[in-house]
């Protein structure tokens, strides 16, 4: 599943270095293109709900090996894409596996574990995604830039056969929890627990997505780095995001609560930290690695869902990776919002800060309402 989810983590950042080839040889400008890659996000935020409430019968194996194979073939229906629209089309269609595959994988590796190491189990799933920054996107945006971006993904779709062969031969079967149904995984939607912790991702990871987007602006305009140091810090922020995955699962195992308020709370320290230093390229470069480790409260807010969403815990999951591409959207939106104000660029940090402090103010909310209701119920 890890492998799985490399390949997918590879797919979904991969465009981003080669758009402007991509722009040029579609016949659009490089704003437009970018819209293929909002249009993954889309796919992302519409099909995790709607794949695991129509799929809540599906057990989990098979449903992984379906959501593998809409992968593998919206990647290959992006190699073949004539035009600029048809290829939005693919993108969108390749998006919509994505939340869901990432939910499930991490309920089905937390089925097969003991619960002392839940937290390990779904960070096992999602060092794929952390890895994917650091080997798999540097390389087939190389390969992009050299042969072509159509190559890149006629690439990532055989890398998605492999995955697909490797979840069929390794996955074990794991039951849908027994009466599941569509009104059942809807049912999750009544509890305000599960929606205290999306908004605590959709908000909070806002923070590490609006510096990571504008990260490269930052060291060529503001620090004036050599333009050479941009892929070492892309690298070492990929480290940061590995390093924080396993350091952050270790955490959940002892408090899914206290790790989503320590990683948030780094994450606010970090993100100050990134607008007061934009002019040192050691300090920047260290504090560029360090908010890399924020990917840590994925893991943390997947098993915050678990205990929260009872017997409906497949699209409670799902709609964590709904959340965090909607933290992406926002993200990058306030960051470019405080530029067009006419901010120095490394203000970014500074609106980083404010979502991440938003998103611990959120989850501190929800335990105090969780906290208070508890008290208030009968003996």
């Amino acid at each position: 599943m890890a492998v799985a989810t490399f390949v997918i983590g590879t797919g979904e950042f991969a465009l981003m270095a080669v758009l402007p080839d991509m722009a040029r040889t579609l016949g659009v400008s490089v704003p437009v293109a970018g819209h293929v890659i909002s249009a993954y996000a889309l796919g992302v935020v519409v099909g995790a709900p709607l794949i695991t409430v129509f799929a809540a019968g599906l057990s989990r194996r098979r449903l992984l090996l379906v959501l593998q194979v809409l992968f593998i073939m919206g990647n290959a229906a992006s190699v073949l894409a004539p035009g600029y629209r048809s290829l939005v089309y693919a993108r969108f269609m390749t998006g919509l596996p994505h939340g869901a595959f990432y939910g499930v994988a991490a309920l089905v590796m937390a089925a097969m574990t003991d619960p002392a190491r839940r937290g390990r189990a779904v960070a096992g799933v999602f060092v794929g995604l952390t890895v994917a920054h650091v080997v798999g996107v540097p390389l087939t945006t190389w390969g992009g830039q050299v042969l072509g971006w159509r190559m890149m993904y006629g690439v990532i779709t055989l890398m998605g056969v492999l995955a697909l062969g490797l979840l069929a031969r390794s996955v074990p079967e794991v039951a849908a929890v027994p009466a599941s149904s569509p009104l059942r995984e809807l049912g999750v939607l009544r509890r305000g627990q599960v929606w205290f912790t999306l908004a605590t991702g959709a908000i909070g990871f806002g923070g590490m997505f609006c510096i990571g987007t504008y990260m490269t602006g930052v060291l060529l305009t503001v620090t004036h780095v050599p333009a050479v140091v941009v892929p070492l810090a892309q690298s070492l922020w990929g480290v940061g995001m590995v390093v924080g995955n396993i350091a952050g699962s270790r955490l959940v195992d002892v408090s899914p609560v206290r790790a989503i308020v320590v990683i948030l709370s780094g994450s606010t320290l970090m993100a100050c930290l990134f607008a007061l230093c934009a002019g040192n390229m050691v300090a920047i470069l260290l504090v560029i690695s360090l908010m890399g480790g924020i990917i840590g409260l994925l893991p943390a807010l997947q098993a915050r869902l678990m205990d929260v969403a009872a017997d409906a815990q497949v699209l409670a999951a799902a709609l964590n990776h709904s959340a965090v591409n909607i933290a992406n959207a926002f993200g990058a939106w306030l960051g470019g919002a405080v530029i067009a104000a006419g901010y120095n660029m490394q203000f970014v940090g500074w609106a980083a800060a404010c979502l991440s402090a938003m998103g611990l103010a959120v989850f501190g909310l929800g335990i105090l309402v969780q906290r208070f209701g508890l008290r208030r119920m009968p003996a």
